[in-house]
């Protein structure tokens, strides 16, 4: 585990003088935290929603990623205004992201049951690397530099959807910011293109099934597709599986999610890699918590996206 520990190091060294592109964490419970990367999803649940996500990623490998969120969103009186706001803190190594961010979306009746929001997010992302690695590791001007950056970005999206099948397209950062500002150095954050979209289908009786997808596109990196395909029982049980195909970080997970109430979900995810990873880590996990508050008896529970 050192030498993996120092491989770690080494890259972030390397990073600091050549440079480097941040992107945003990957979810295997993406379908349920779609806020994080499309602002056109605020109030699309059309009630006060409220998501907190942990993930684990790699366990095992000292100085993996791990990854908290937490968002919250509704609709306003005029229902065809939405508002929202997320937080989410991303450790790798010693480097620390944190992203927070409000969205306001707006909707607009495309059909009978259809429906096509479009949404901006604007807010802050702060950078910074650990003091342990800053005054304990090293003694080096430009990594010096890093104690805290806070810079601002912005980003846009759009989401069509009724109540069984959705769509949506978003680039939740726009600016590629330079984090450093110094000339020998950059750390940029890269910008990415969501693509989402999923269905619901009867299966007869009591069971639905539901397939989805996420491809994501980032200047500089290789496509990556999630695919999800989940079933749920009696309105309560959803039980699934995914699969990530990325160049660097393929891998095979599982998802479990139950509708505790009416107000209350909760969802477990493990995903296990097919990278040169798997010697040095038992999989990744990822917990999640949904509440709601349901003012209307209009409103169905569950919601399927």
């Amino acid at each position: 585990m050192k030498f993996v520990k120092l491989n770690i190091i080494v890259f972030i060294l390397f990073s600091s003088w050549v440079g480097f592109a941040q992107q945003l964490p990957q979810f295997t419970q993406y379908m349920y935290n779609t806020i994080s990367i499309n602002p056109a999803y605020a109030g699309s649940r059309e009630t006060l929603s409220i998501v907190g996500l942990h993930r684990s990623q790699w366990v095992g490998l000292e100085g993996a990623p791990t990854t908290q969120t937490l968002s919250i969103h509704a609709p306003l009186r005029n229902e065809k205004i939405g508002l929202g706001m997320s937080f989410i803190n991303d450790e790798l190594g010693y480097q620390n992201f944190q992203y927070i961010y409000g969205d306001f979306s707006y909707t607009i009746q495309t059909g009978e049951k259809s429906k096509l929001a479009l949404g901006l997010k604007a807010g802050f992302t702060g950078f910074s690397l650990d003091s342990d690695f800053r005054e304990a590791e090293f003694n080096d001007p430009v990594v010096y530099g890093f104690e805290n950056r806070w810079k601002p970005n912005m980003g846009a999206g759009a989401y069509w959807h009724s109540e069984r099948w959705y769509l949506g397209l978003s680039a939740p950062r726009l600016l590629n910011t330079d984090y450093n500002g110094e000339e020998e150095f950059e750390a940029l954050e890269a910008i990415s293109y969501y693509f989402t979209g999923g269905y619901v289908f009867d299966l007869g009786g009591s069971t639905k099934f539901k397939p989805a997808f996420l491809l994501k596109a980032t200047n500089g990196a290789p496509l990556s597709l999630d695919l999800t395909a989940n079933f749920l029982f009696n309105e309560k049980f959803w039980l699934g599986g995914a699969y990530r195909i990325d160049e660097r970080t393929s891998s095979l997970g599982a998802i479990v999610d139950f509708q505790v109430s009416k107000q209350l979900r909760i969802g477990y995810a493990y995903e296990y890699p097919f990278s040169d990873l798997r010697p040095y880590t038992s999989g990744t996990h990822e917990v999640l918590l949904m509440f709601e508050i349901f003012k209307s008896k209009r409103i169905k529970s569950p919601r399927y996206f």
